[in-house]
């Protein structure tokens, strides 16, 4: 982990990795293709199943209208952030960085961390059902094995942004598949279909539509938007940034359709198959299991569970690089991704499996709809800055929202924040009937907080300057760096070279001799010894292969003399290359280390070890990284 004045760009392993420069305007689509469908994934995750299923069986075609509208304001916002991160190569975590004081911008970052522990809570219990209704595993076992994800996501993100983006955009084809077979088998009537697009709401669907919305427009998805579309190389000038916009308008209007036409699926699945039969759904597993006998067949149940255990899985993808990018853009501290994805899924994790233990799987049913609810509670203190910045001519230029958006985009604002007032008075009132006044000790400063922060977070821009700064500044996102001057040039005078018997060897000696030559510098050659014989009896230690390995080692001592150059070789005997490695760097104090990179990974790793890795955590010296072939063996690692 690391932290510091200096801010990465958004998700900096894959930034600006894909190239969109095509003469062909299929494969510049192409080519632009892939972030909205990575968003579109938290708009079909299981927390959407959930609130989909409670609508559709409980008030029929109903809510199909709020699920229109939740999508087109999901356009509206998701657009916004693309255009953001095009524009200004800003996420929205990394906006508010910049444009807050740090308690602001640490306030919103917790309420972010609680939204996104709240999707993955879903993501959980979606997986877990999922894996009960195929293999029939218990639901409390299930929880705990989701937590093993974490090292499927780890190996794919190996593999760069459009392999990733490939995989997730199967297992929307999965899920898309399988909810068009259900609709195959439950011949759903089309004039009440069409009915349920009429705008109807009362207090009784309410939570449910508050959750819907919850549901479909995703708090964490504002922020990972805009880091998405940094991974395209787009351009500086005016006009690319606009091609840039105008693809990815393509791209989320296409895909987050996709997702509208699936949460449709389920809503309609619920309402042709158990509203009309008067059946009232109250968990995922029961809507399986009466699918069979209602539908004539067992394949509506198999597609479903299938469908359910890829939403799961396809989520909780997106959800890691969500966390990696709120933490990045609010904090700039970087942590290491694989404990990054393990602590969000222990606080997902803990809650789940304590409700399935104690209140059985109607309260991780109730759970699944509580956690949107939570989601769309928190969509305030996303959107509403979100609004402010896209408007903002001092960041966007002429690319700044034009009027007609800037009223489309309140509009969608006040909806949200209205919806949630009348959410949160119905909810207290409800829970102060059922414990007292007593639950206000804790209700009524949370609320007043939340308030206040969602007031001044809303009136930002038109507050005085003394009430924007509160005391405190934000932390600017650095400007690009100036060229170099001649007295900031770094001067080498002591280059440190690890040597260990590879092909990597010859590629770190040729660069560091390209250096020393340039700078006038010394090369201190060292190679560390952890054969057996050396760890048992240290610098006394010789063996034929000790002494064939010093003589190749004194040849290549001497070829670099013999230029001219001052060089040192130094031996030493240990069990840990790289802590012997950190030690004679602190004695011999180089001003550059250059060490020779293998390029294997993975399971090479464990077997030949990640020297550079032990050393660079260790040691404040700047490394030069070269990489050499892959060796047949030997010491160390990258």
């Amino acid at each position: 982990m690391n932290s510091g004045p200096t801010s990465l760009p958004s998700l900096p392993e894959v930034h600006a990795s894909v190239d969109t420069v095509h003469p062909s305007i299929w494969k510049r689509i192409f080519a632009f293709a892939g972030p909205a469908y990575l968003v579109s994934v938290g708009y079909m995750d299981p927390g959407n199943w959930a609130t989909d299923l409670e609508g559709g069986a409980r008030f029929g075609y109903q809510l199909l209208w709020v699920l229109m509208v939740s999508n087109a304001m999901a356009i509206l916002l998701q657009t916004l952030s693309a255009r953001l991160g095009i524009v200004a190569g800003r996420d929205l975590a990394q906006a508010c960085r910049e444009a807050y004081p740090r308690r602001v911008s640490h306030a919103l970052w917790f309420l972010c961390e609680i939204a996104i522990a709240a999707c993955d809570l879903a993501e959980v219990l979606g997986a877990a059902i999922g894996l009960k209704l195929l293999f029939g595993i218990p639901l409390l076992t299930g929880v705990l094995l989701t937590a093993l994800d974490t090292l499927l996501i780890l190996w794919f993100t190996r593999f760069g942004i459009r392999l990733f983006e490939a995989i997730v955009l199967s297992l929307i084809a999965l899920i898309a598949g399988c909810f068009l077979l259900e609709m195959w088998f439950a011949q759903p009537v089309l004039g009440d279909v069409v009915k349920g697009v009429v705008p109807r709401l009362n207090s009784e669907s309410l939570y449910v539509a508050i959750g819907i919305l919850g549901a479909t427009v995703m708090p964490h998805n504002l922020y990972l938007h805009g880091a998405l579309v940094q991974t395209r190389r787009i351009g500086q000038s005016a006009a690319e940034k606009r091609t840039a916009c105008r693809y990815n308008l393509i791209d989320s209007v296409v895909a987050l359709n996709g997702a509208l036409l699936v949460n449709g699926a389920i809503l309609v699945l619920a309402a042709s198959t158990f509203y009309t039969r008067g059946i009232v759904v109250t968990e995922i597993e029961q809507a399986h299991e009466m699918l069979a006998p209602l539908l004539g067949t067992t394949l509506a149940s198999a597609a479903f569970a299938i469908a359910l255990l890829a939403s799961g899985q396809s989520s909780t993808m997106t959800g890691t690089m969500a966390g990696q990018i709120v933490m990045e853009g609010f904090l700039n501290f970087r942590m290491r991704p694989w404990l990054r994805r393990l602590i969000t899924r222990m606080l997902a994790i803990i809650p789940a499996a304590l409700t399935v233990y104690f209140s059985g799987e109607a309260g991780s049913y109730r759970l699944l709809l509580l956690s949107q609810v939570i989601l769309s509670m928190q969509l305030p203190f996303a959107v509403i800055p979100l609004i402010h910045f896209s408007s903002d001519r001092r960041i966007m230029g002429e690319f700044a929202s034009a009027a007609w958006v800037r009223v489309l985009a309140w509009i969608a604002a006040s909806i949200i924040v209205g919806l949630n007032v009348w959410l949160v008075i119905q909810t207290f009132g409800e829970w102060l009937a059922v414990s007292g006044a007593w639950l206000w000790v804790v209700l009524g400063p949370a609320s007043a907080a939340l308030a206040i922060l969602l007031a001044w977070v809303t009136l930002h821009p038109w507050l005085p300057e003394r009430w924007r700064s509160l005391g405190a500044s934000g932390v600017p996102l650095p400007p690009p760096a100036a060229p170099a001057t001649e007295a900031g040039t770094p001067q080498y005078r002591t280059l440190l070279v690890p040597l260990d018997h590879t092909a990597a060897d010859q590629e770190a000696v040729s660069h560091a001799l390209a250096l020393a030559r340039a700078h006038g510098a010394k090369i201190v050659l060292v190679h560390i010894e952890e054969g057996v014989t050396s760890q048992v009896y240290g610098d006394l230690a010789s063996t034929a292969e000790i002494e064939r390995g010093r003589g190749y080692f004194e040849q290549i001592l001497a070829h670099l003399r013999t230029t001219g150059v001052e060089a040192e070789l130094i031996i030493r005997h240990a069990p840990h290359p790289g802590a012997e490695i950190v030690r004679v760097a602190r004695a011999v104090k180089p001003d550059l280390l250059v060490m020779g990179a293998h390029g294997h990974r993975g399971l090479k790793d464990l077997i030949f070890g990640q020297t550079i890795q032990d050393v660079r955590h260790d040691l404040a010296v700047p490394m030069f990284i070269v990489r050499g072939d892959k060796p047949a063996g030997g010491v160390g690692g990258d």
